[in-house]
């Protein structure tokens, strides 16, 4: 039934179980259903439908009571000053209206009325309670007079003192705050989930609720939580401040953190500047807020207000756009990236998050696709904080239509049309179009150029993405097409520059074996493991026609390196670019494959200081072509060192560990007695 179609009893009654489902999902299964943005809105419709109609009021409306019961996991902690909820307001007229409340009561003006201010931090309501300067308990909101005891999770926090600095503490203290997670070590925490196949959070405030919740302590310190006080709700009657911002200075005296942007100003048009300018670094603070919190500053103008039945009337929340907002997904597209991976993107029905239109979320992959449990037609959470791209990060399975339809990978490149691939073991699904697909064009062309591949001089990005956007080239091949006159009509290319890179190119033509399968840009395959298949196999052929057991016959190639070479060559696209480029003029030399038993195998050789006959590459790959490795830098394991002019700290180490020294000169005769033309 519709909310226009029901009676405002009907209507009441929707709403509130609505909004007691919810607050059990949140604060007793630790697994949000409904963005607070979305739950602030059912709230303020029930809110006014039970003022419009105050015969519907009951004593069990979520208006006339904070939140749900406590976990049953957890001792029940009753709380001796009930911790309730404030009021929001959500734009410059409602903190008016406010301040004009305030004031009224007061019988004062509300500009010269002080308050304190600071960000309301999104995590989890904490009380702590300290005798004799000691933490003897401590306890979650839960529905804001009986919470749930967490001491000795709480005790595992480094932020919080278990025991007062100094010696002028009373000998009764009642301490509230926020225990929250930051944005670094919320990146951290699913990092490591992720590398243990474990589930990752949605967002910092259900990292922070769910590890404070743990029912192991261990666990929980584990955690990078943190805890920001924010009120003395408790204190010996002989120790009673005349103001919050006191009782604040005296908390960090005692060992608690406070917001370091909290600040006291007078007047509501001074309230308002301090929300637009914590709105405005909202983006660039390590943790997230949903707003800012306004409390007068005066202790004794707090008691003469009171309370209302779920909140203080001396306070209000600034709310700040919601980060989180619940759509539906119309279907899921999938992008290729320059490197071939393919991206699932959730097409949404448009929405505002964080003051942005989004109609488009990223999945990232389809395991977290397969752990979202995504259909095409869920209604889901998206988040959304500073420049941080659209997520999907919640699906709400029940509400999911009857013609939903679960999310497939396409087996073949909606670009190119190329298989795409997905091996054991791996998260990235990826086109196999290498060389052809247009989405890698610029990625594909990038790495062909670059100096330990074909090393074509003059051919730099910008070039590359003049070419491209000229459609002047689609393929490697057709760089070796590209004439003078065509060049001279592009951007900071005169005759001299065309004919410049002309001639790199014609150089480029002659190559060898290994910088050509380098140059292909292979998944997996670098320049060791391109060197290891032209020394092993001497020509082009027999390696493009070689099965998987062939290939990982061959030392340090593995059954993932060969899957990859194999998926390649498989391509009728790679196969004609590679055909296309050896029709263009490219060409090396037959490698010996009689030296192929690599006489440097398991050795490790470090070049330092300037080769004076080689270059660099060269030796490189010709060392690599006997089988050894290349390192740049000298250990005990090293075998050999040459040391041209200039050799500094490395030779000095490799004198220091009695590691063997050689010239240039005797590289170069170790190459000739083994007929390696470097």
């Amino acid at each position: 039934m519709s909310a226009r179609s029901c009676t405002p009893a009907q209507r009441v009654d929707t709403l509130r179980r609505e909004l007691e489902n919810a607050s059990y999902q949140y604060y007793v299964e630790d697994a949000p259903s409904l963005p607070d943005v979305e739950y602030d809105r059912l709230m303020r419709e029930l809110q006014a439908l039970e003022a419009d109609h105050p015969e519907l009021v009951t004593s069990d409306s979520p208006t006339q009571r904070v939140g749900a019961r406590p976990d049953a996991g957890f001792p029940e902690v009753e709380h001796a000053v009930p911790m309730l909820s404030l009021g929001n307001a959500f734009d410059d007229a409602e903190l008016h209206a406010f301040g004009s409340r305030v004031g009224k009561a007061l019988s004062e003006p509300a500009s010269t009325l002080e308050f304190c201010c600071e960000p309301k931090l999104d995590g989890l309501a904490v009380s702590l309670v300290y005798e004799q300067g000691k933490l003897v308990s401590g306890a979650t909101r839960g529905d804001g007079r009986v919470g749930e005891g967490i001491i000795s999770n709480l005790r595992t926090l480094r932020s919080i003192p278990l025991r007062l600095r100094g010696d002028d503490w009373p000998a009764l203290l009642e301490v509230r705050g926020e225990v929250y997670m930051r944005h670094s070590g919320f990146e951290e925490l699913n990092e490591q989930a992720r590398a243990q196949g474990d589930k990752v959070f949605a967002n910092p405030r259900n990292a922070a609720a769910g590890s404070l919740r743990q029912l192991d302590p261990a666990i929980t310190s584990q955690r990078p939580l943190e805890f920001c006080a924010y009120q003395v709700a408790r204190i010996d009657e002989s120790r009673e401040q005349p103001a919050h911002s006191v009782n604040m200075a005296l908390l960090r005296d005692w060992g608690f953190m406070t917001s370091p942007e909290l600040q006291v100003v007078t007047g509501i048009e001074d309230v308002i500047a301090f929300c637009r300018q914590l709105g405005e670094k909202r983006d660039d603070l390590d943790y997230d807020i949903d707003g800012a919190v306004i409390k007068l500053n005066s202790l004794a103008a707090q008691r003469a207000l009171g309370f209302r039945s779920r909140e203080p009337r001396w306070a209000i929340a600034f709310k700040y756009p919601a980060q989180e907002q619940l759509t539906r997904v119309r279907d899921v597209e999938f992008q290729v990236g320059r490197t071939g991976k393919l991206t699932p993107v959730a097409k949404l029905e448009p929405v505002q998050v964080a003051g942005v239109t989004v109609s488009n979320a990223t999945l990232h992959n389809m395991d977290e696709v397969t752990r979202l449990g995504l259909h095409i037609g869920d209604t889901v959470t998206v988040y959304r904080a500073g420049d941080v791209i659209p997520k999907v990060v919640d699906v709400l399975v029940e509400r999911r239509p009857d013609d939903a339809r679960p999310v497939t990978l396409p087996t073949h490149c909606p670009v190119c049309g190329s298989a795409v691939e997905r091996l054991d073991g791996e998260v990235d699904a990826r086109c196999s179009g290498g060389l052809y697909c247009g989405a890698q064009r610029r990625e594909a062309l990038k790495h062909f150029v670059s100096r330990r591949a074909m090393d074509i001089d003059g051919l730099g990005i910008k070039l590359i993405d003049q070419l491209l956007a000229r459609e002047l080239v689609k393929t490697p091949a057709d760089l070796f097409r590209l004439t003078a006159e065509t060049l001279e009509g592009l951007d900071r290319m005169g005759a001299k520059s065309a004919q410049n890179l002309i001639t790199s190119l014609a150089h480029a033509r002659e190559t060898t074996l290994a910088r050509f399968i380098f140059a292909l840009g292979i998944r997996e395959v670098g320049e060791t493991t391109a060197t290891v298949l032209a020394t092993h196999f001497g020509r082009l052929e027999p390696i493009m026609a070689a099965t998987e057991q062939e290939l990982m016959a061959i030392n340090d190639i593995g059954p993932i390196v060969a899957a990859h070479i194999q998926i390649f060559f498989q391509q009728p696209h790679n196969v004609a670019i590679v055909e296309d480029l050896i029709a263009q003029g490219v060409q090396w030399p037959v490698v010996d494959v009689t030296h192929a038993a690599q006489p440097l195998a398991g050795q490790t050789w470090v070049l330092t200081g300037t080769l004076d006959t080689l270059t660099r590459d060269g030796a490189k790959e010709a060392l690599q072509a006997l089988g050894a490795k290349v390192s740049g830098s000298v250990s005990g394991k090293t075998h050999t060192v040459v040391a041209g002019p200039g050799a500094g700290s490395k030779l000095d180490k490799a004198t220091a560990l009695g590691v063997t020294v050689w010239s240039e000169q005797q590289l170069l005769d170790l190459f000739d007695h083994h007929g390696v033309r470097p």
